[in-house]
Parts: structure tokens; C-alpha cells; sequence
């Protein structure tokens, strides 16, 4: 489970996937029934556009146990994955096998996303969660088993990734019960996601000293205790919430979540706030996909690739540190696009082939760029119904994991047949040109502030609006 996070199966229903109604209009937003323990926090008095703590949402109970839960979890994975990644090396002697099992961590979100999705609104989020977590736990269990074959552990690792995205979107939904839709969640979703890039920068370290201790097996094996313990404090930590749709019956789960997209994706406002989360994304990850050639092409050495490879997310940890502490809602909502449009730009400086200091500028510029996501965030949770947001946010993770994966093997590609800075170089310039495309068309469904000012339009922004859970 990369990043964000895990699914189980749901319950049949009466009709097959293939009776898959036509999108339907999305359905009237609707207030929360259940206010969550964030209310007195989302209710002090102050200014409505006053920036909130991170202290904060670490006051919310709640909320201190999904934070604990996720570190775990996530530490589990990025161990487990370097560790397996040895294992079937030692096991096979394959560079390509040894590979496909990174690989095997991005293919498998779209199918979970996709097929799965519907679980994450039609079951309580703390069961969905729990249960995630201990079929990972048992996946990875059966992985530290000696006689498991090198395709057994392929299979494991592809069930792993493929509950992570409906986990992920699930605990995403939840935060806003927990926390509500206001300026506490996008506090709350910063935190996890600044977790998320400093675990790659600790993780890796951290698996590379149990790699030299321990063998890949034994390795593995503690990813285990990970996910049980972060399957106990949620269990112990969360409370028990009803399911979004109201109850858990009536029509197959693949029906349930294909419907589910369909619906989502044909609402142009949130398909465009969509797109602006995952089209930087599939290009930006090109830097880092060829960081290893590009090494080498400038005649650096191991150490100046881990700079480079660390780079971009100490950019971006630092930029949402800033955003998230010091700006307030109402800037962060104003940021949003002018950053987007400019958040690749700084790949374009590949073109004149620069050293290891302009190149680390480079990076971590660009991993700046995506402090426009804290921002976007508040703005999708208000652009989708509660009933649907496990849906959306299921297929929001699920395709940014996809187009990473899709962005590293079209850099790789590209880079067989062109230098790899001029491949870098041209993500940054088209990726900017596809960015600044889909900016016109998230403007274009921005809601209209003031129905007399017909031609003066601004996205909502939700810290104002939003004073309570619903």
C-alpha cells in the first residue's frame, strides 16, 4: 500500500455489472449526520479565513489514531517493498522479476479503484479500514512463508496493491466525518500526505539497516506486526460510523462501483478538479523514473543519486509545511491554479544539460510546485456529494497511482530513443502545456460567487462556507 493506502469485497447483489445504468445527475449535496468529535474545533470564533493549526487536528482524538495507523502502515509497505524486491532477486537472479515486483505496486490500484470502489460507501469506513489491514497483514504474512514460490509472492504483492486504493479513499472519506469538509480536513489530509513523502526518504533507509541485520524474509515478517497494529488502533481509536449509502444491501458491488464512476466522471466539475490531480502527476515523475541514467550521463556518483532521488520531496514537504502553517484558506484556494500552470516549469532548466546544484534546484523547485494540491483539496471535497465521496476518493487514488506508473514507463521509453535530459526537459514543457489547458476548464466550472457578477468567478472556498460536518 504506497502513499495513501488498502479493500475488501462486498456483498452480491441482484443484477450482473453488465446492467450498468447511464450517468445519472449527481445527487443533492446533503448535511452529515454525524457531527464528529471536530465540531467545537471547526466552531471557535475567529476569522472565517484564519489559518488553522496542525496542532489543531492532532486536538481531535480521532484523528490522532489514523495519523499513527497510517505511519505504520506506511512504513510497513515501503519496507515490504524493498525487502521482497531483494527477496526474489536472491531467489530468481533476475534484474527483470526483481523489477516487476516495484512494478507490481502501481498496476494493480487501477483494477482495485476501479472494481472496488463501491466498498468504501457502502460499508462503515472502520470496518473497510480494518478489515484492509488485516488482509494485508495476512498477505504478508504468507510472503515470510520459506516455501512460497517466486509467482506466489507476485500474486501477494499484486492483492496488497490492489486493497490499497479503496483504503486510501475510504480513510480519506472518513477525515471528513472525523474532521469535517472544512479547513481541519485539509490540514488533516497535508499531514498524511507530508507522512507519506518523508517515509520515502526514512522508509527506504530504515529498510536498507534491516535488510543488512536481517534477512528478506525476516524483514518482511515485521511489516507484519505494522498492519495489525494498525489495524488495533483503528478498530480502538475510530468510532463506528454508519455506511454512506445508508445501509449495506441491494445490487452487486462491481455494479455498484462502475456506476459509482460513471456518475463521478461525468460531472465536468469534479472530472476536471480530477485531471488537475493526476495530469502534473504523470509527469512529473519523469526526473526521478531516469534519475539513474541522468546520474550517470553528468558523471555523478551514488551519493549525488540519492540527493537527486530525495530532492523533490524535501521540496515538497517544506512547501506544504508552509502552506498549511502559515497561509490561509482563502490563499491557498487563490494559489491553486498559478501554481499548477508553474509547477513543472523548473524541469525545463534539463535542457541545457545542468550539474548536480542546478539539478537538485531543479527538483526541489518543482517538488515545491505541488503545494497547489493542498488547495485542490478543499475543493473537491466540495465539489462531491457525501454519498459518493468513497467513490471519488477511491478513483482519485487509484488514478494517481496509475499515471505515475504510466508517466515513469513513457519517460523510460522516450529515453530509449532521445538523451535523457531533453526527455525531462520535455515533460516540463508539455506537461506544463496539457497543465495550463485543464486550467481553463477547471475556471470554466468554477461555481459563480454573487449571482449579479456573472463574469466574476472564483472556486468556493470551503473554510468560509463550512462550519459544521455536513
Amino acid at each position: 500500500m504506497p502513499s495513501d493506502t488498502h479493500t475488501p469485497a462486498g456483498s452480491p447483489r441482484d443484477r450482473s455489472a453488465s446492467e450498468v445504468p447511464p450517468p445519472a445527475p449527481l445527487p443533492e449535496r446533503t448535511a452529515h449526520p454525524d457531527p464528529g468529535p471536530a465540531e467545537a474545533l471547526r466552531e471557535a470564533p475567529g476569522p472565517p479565513s484564519a489559518p488553522q493549526s496542525y496542532l489543531a487536528v492532532f486536538a481531535v482524538r480521532e484523528f490522532r489514531a489514523v495519523f499513527a495507523a497510517h505511519l505504520l502502515s506506511l512504513l510497513g509497505v515501503v519496507v515490504s517493498e524493498l525487502a521482497l524486491t531483494f527477496l526474489v532477486y536472491d531467489l530468481t537472479g533476475s534484474p527483470l522479476l526483481s523489477a516487476l515486483t516495484f512494478a507490481l505496486g502501481f498496476l494493480p490500484y487501477l483494477v482495485g479503484g476501479t472494481l472496488f470502489a463501491g466498498v468504501a460507501d457502502r460499508y462503515p469506513a472502520r470496518r473497510v479500514l480494518v478489515t484492509c489491514d488485516l488482509i494485508c497483514a495476512a498477505c504478508v504474512a504468507v510472503m515470510v512463508v520459506p516455501g512460497t514460490p517466486v509467482a506466489g509472492l507476485l500474486v501477494l504483492r499484486c492483492l496488497v496493491a490492489a486493497v490499497s486504493p479503496v483504503f486510501t479513499g475510504t480513510r480519506m472519506a472518513a477525515l471528513t466525518d472525523i474532521l469535517g469538509e472544512g479547513d481541519l480536513f485539509v490540514l488533516g489530509r497535508s499531514l498524511l500526505r507530508i507522512v507519506s513523502q518523508s517515509a520515502l526518504l526514512i522508509g527506504f533507509g530504515v529498510g536498507g539497516v534491516l535488510l543488512a541485520a536481517l534477512t528478506p524474509r525476516g524483514a518482511i515478517a515485521i511489516t507484519v506486526a505494522t498492519f495489525l497494529c494498525s489495524a488495533l488502533l483503528l478498530r480502538f481509536g475510530t468510532r463506528d460510523r454508519p455506511a454512506r449509502t445508508g445501509g449495506e444491501g441491494g445490487g452487486a458491488l462491481l455494479k455498484d462501483s462502475l456506476s459509482g464512476a460513471r456518475i463521478i466522471l461525468a460531472d465536468r466539475r469534479i472530472r476536471a478538479l480530477m485531471l488537475l490531480f493526476w495530469v502534473p502527476t504523470a509527469f512529473v515523475v519523469a526526473p526521478e523514473a531516469l534519475a539513474a541514467p541522468y546520474a550517470d550521463a553528468i558523471g555523478a556518483g551514488p551519493a549525488a543519486l540519492g540527493l537527486m532521488m530525495c530532492a523533490m520531496a524535501v521540496g515538497h514537504i517544506g512547501a506544504e509545511l508552509y502552506a498549511g502553517s502559515v497561509l490561509s484558506p482563502r490563499v491557498r484556494s487563490r494559489i491553486v491554479l498559478p501554481v499548477a500552470a508553474l509547477g513543472l516549469v523548473p524541469l525545463v532548466l534539463y535542457a541545457v544539460r545542468p550539474g548536480m546544484v542546478l539539478t537538485v534546484v531543479s527538483l526541489v523547485l518543482t517538488g515545491m510546485g505541488a503545494a497547489y494540491v493542498i488547495g485542490l483539496d478543499q475543493w473537491f471535497v466540495d465539489a462531491v456529494p457525501q454519498e459518493l465521496r468513497g467513490r471519488a476518493m477511491t478513483l482519485l487514488t487509484a488514478g494517481l497511482m496509475t499515471v505515475q506508473g504510466v508517466g515513469m514507463a513513457l519517460a523510460g521509453l522516450a529515453a530509449e530513443f532521445f538523451p535523457v535530459h531533453q526527455v525531462v526537459a520535455a515533460s516540463g514543457v508539455i506537461g506544463t502545456a496539457c497543465t495550463l489547458l485543464l486550467i481553463v476548464e477547471v475556471r470554466r466550472t468554477a461555481p459563480r460567487t454573487g449571482s449579479e457578477q456573472g463574469s466574476d468567478i472564483e472556486v468556493r472556498d470551503g473554510a468560509d462556507r463550512h462550519v459544521t460536518s455536513g
